[in-house]
């Protein structure tokens, strides 16, 4: 007998039976819990909850279940989503000349390691056409011109809906989206930079950490929002470096954290995992 499994994520206000109320409902039509991860957050005095659970049989009728569930979760105030663990995420890739997020969201995408679906990268330069295309993607090229940037932007944006995408990834796209753009992307967009800001900014990063003898290296990946850079954080890593190494090493270092951090962190967005807490985030890894 055939068996598919959904992944439920659940966040409301603190209070007595939340859990019970939520399992005793998946109990009494059949389901079977498989994974449940709950964390109650004190400050905020919230609960969240994942829960992946499986049915047997024919999948779930989702507009009756919503219908049902959400009648019995009202009084509760619980806010929740439920998503098929079949149906991936549609993902659209944004970079710039940088190929080295790029590849290795690729590789893990070709592989059936990331759970996701990657259906479009959009560049603002031809640098990574061959590979895209290599991995059988469309590849658009958006270049930008003087005084015509928010018209690339809105192509790109409308590319994204077209392309029904549900994640923007920013694969070290070096371009700062407007702030209309940033609302419109709301939870639907990440970014990875290096960890040296708000130092080192502009070209070059590892090349000026050098200059100041840094002995870490590290990267963050976050949710975009309207204020650089500062979006909240999913995760990060850092690794030691020192004097022996070059420029060019500490660059190649900084490139495989990066790649590293921004798979956890679509990874983790994918599988719904990732909750905010304003400008921080939970992740029930």
């Amino acid at each position: 007998m055939s068996q598919t499994s959904y992944v439920l994520r659940l966040s409301c206000p603190d209070r007595v039976g939340v859990v019970a109320t939520v399992t005793s409902h998946l109990a009494s039509r059949g389901a079977n819990i498989l994974e449940a991860h709950h964390f109650l957050d004190t400050v905020s005095n919230r609960s969240v909850m994942r829960i992946v659970f499986e049915t047997s049989g024919q999948p779930i009728d989702e507009s009756a279940f919503s219908r049902e569930f959400g009648a019995a979760m009202q009084p509760l105030g619980i806010e929740w989503s439920l998503r098929d663990q079949a149906d991936k995420v549609r993902v659209v890739i944004a970079v710039s000349k940088h190929g080295h997020c790029l590849n290795s969201l690729l590789h893990r995408w070709s592989t059936d390691t990331l759970p996701i679906n990657i259906v479009a990268v959009v560049s603002n330069h031809e640098e990574q056409r061959r590979l895209t295309e290599w991995h059988g993607l469309p590849f658009h090229h958006l270049p930008i011109t003087p005084g015509r940037k928010e018209e690339q932007e809105r192509r790109m944006l409308d590319l994204f809906a077209a392309s029904r995408g549900e994640l923007l990834v920013l694969a070290r796209y070096m371009q700062v989206l407007t702030s209309a753009a940033c609302r419109e992307l709301k939870d639907q967009a990440i970014n990875i930079h290096h960890s040296f800001l708000p130092g080192f900014k502009g070209a070059k990063p590892y090349h000026q950490a050098y200059q100041r003898g840094v002995k870490l290296i590290g990267a963050t990946a976050h949710y975009v929002n309207e204020d650089l850079d500062e979006g909240p954080i999913i995760e990060q890593a850092v690794e030691r470096v020192d004097h022996t190494l070059s420029p060019d090493q500490l660059t190649t270092i900084g490139n495989e954290i990066e790649s590293v951090v921004l798979n956890r962190a679509v990874q983790w967005h994918a599988e719904s995992r990732v909750f905010e807490f304003g400008n921080r985030t939970v992740v029930l890894r």
